[in-house]
């Protein structure tokens, strides 16, 4: 983890600023978004090793920033008890998935009470997130075409706000929380992102295109709001990266704080559509 120095952050870089960071970003970017394609057209189990991987690792880090040491054994446990999170609600259904945050709580609840909060929050947000996302993935064509639609709005918010808050820099969005982010950068992540995810909702859906607009522009958003949440949490525990596993990204939090949020929302407006066992179909078929 990437601490900051005396509590402050260091200083933004400027309009000018170096892109020697823009290859590396690029280059692991790639090698992440071909992994995901695979497993997310494979779907089921596959699919669910996917979220495994990733969620271990995001509970990893996690764990490390809020009790600020390294992994000891009750965290690797509490890993390990997310890990299992996607492969349970993939072979016997998305409650019996959930249910496992009880095991996770239990082992919480039993360790250090000055983070008992921090971890159980964590454990539990993540844990929603997972079944969202097994949700929403489903055994059909459509939920390949829905993680499509959230990846392009998500992720495409993501480059968008990068290169408009470095061509166009200007007045800071929430200095106090994230100083490097721009509201130039907002704006330009907002079009950028809406405008894809439109994109892939004329190719996978007949549904009427405005409607693919608003679940776009929301998805959007919603992600913008969980980077800043993340960031949040980061300047409370005084890091910059949550590690530096990925090279130019930082670690799987700082990739995937984004997604959480943008899953969440598609899956709240899927199941309010059509129910939960019809995510995928309630948010593309109108």
């Amino acid at each position: 983890m990437n601490k900051v120095k005396n509590g402050v952050s260091p200083k933004p870089q400027s309009r000018n600023r170096s892109w020697a960071d823009l290859l590396p970003r690029l280059a692991s970017a790639g090698v992440l978004l071909a992994v995901t394609i695979v497993a997310v057209w494979l779907g089921g189990v596959w699919f669910a090793l996917l979220l495994s991987a990733a969620f271990f690792g995001v509970y990893r880090e996690w764990d490390t920033m809020v009790t600020v040491s390294e992994l000891k054994v009750r965290g690797y446990l509490l890993a390990g008890v997310l890990a299992l999170v996607p492969i349970v609600a993939t072979l016997g259904g998305l409650l019996a998935g959930a249910s496992l945050s009880v095991v996770g709580i239990g082992i919480v609840v039993t360790g250090s009470r000055d983070v008992i909060l921090w971890r159980a929050s964590g454990l539990l947000f993540f844990s929603m997130v997972i079944v969202a996302l097994v949700a929403i993935r489903g055994s059909s064509l459509l939920g390949f075409a829905v993680c499509f639609f959230l990846g392009a709005s998500v992720w495409m918010t993501d480059t968008g706000a990068y290169f408009a808050g470095r061509l166009f820099g200007g007045e800071k969005l929430s200095p106090a929380i994230s100083p490097g982010k721009t509201r130039s950068g907002a704006i330009g992540g907002l079009l950028v992102g809406t405008l894809s995810g439109l994109l892939v909702w004329v190719i996978v859906t007949p549904a009427p295109w405005w409607i693919g607009l608003g679940l776009a522009a929301l998805v959007s958003v919603a992600g913008q709001l969980g980077d800043l949440s993340e960031s949040a949490v980061k300047r409370r525990f005084r890091i910059k990266d949550t590690s530096d596993l990925i090279p130019g990204h930082g670690g799987i939090m700082d990739r995937m704080d984004s997604l959480t949020f943008g899953a969440l929302v598609l899956f709240g407006v899927g199941a309010l559509h059509l129910g939960f066992d019809r995510v995928a179909e309630g948010i593309l078929l109108w």
